[in-house]
């Protein structure tokens, strides 16, 4: 790890268990719920970050919008974010890049109050 970046320490890993810090970025492991009421966080559910999403998961709806809600969330524009696996699942993992992991705490602490 560079100088700067801290490793998640371990209450860290037990707030954020769905946070893995990687040479190409930060990933998200991510459980989506899709045809939700509104777009919306809520909670850490079996490792992961429960998101709900209006958008259904038809055609890559939901993949689009889970990628716009995150830009939105951590402030990276749409194209830093990407889904790395798990297109056509609830489970997925999601590459964010250009955001330290420290970024990332700030912004699911909030998220998550």
């Amino acid at each position: 790890m560079s100088k700067g970046r801290h490793a998640m320490d371990a209450s860290s890993q037990k707030k954020f268990p769905f946070i893995e810090e990687t040479p190409k970025g930060v990933f998200l492991r991510v459980r989506l719920q899709p045809r939700s009421s509104k777009n919306s966080i809520v909670g850490v559910q079996g490792g992961s970050l429960k998101v709900r999403l209006t958008a259904p998961p038809v055609e890559g709806s939901a993949n689009k919008a889970l990628v716009e809600f995150l830009s939105e969330l951590t402030g990276v524009r749409k194209s830093s974010v990407s889904i790395d696996s798990g297109l056509k699942s609830r489970e997925k993992r999601v590459l964010v890049e250009g955001v330290t992991i420290e970024e990332l705490e700030r912004v699911f602490t909030e998220a998550l109050e």
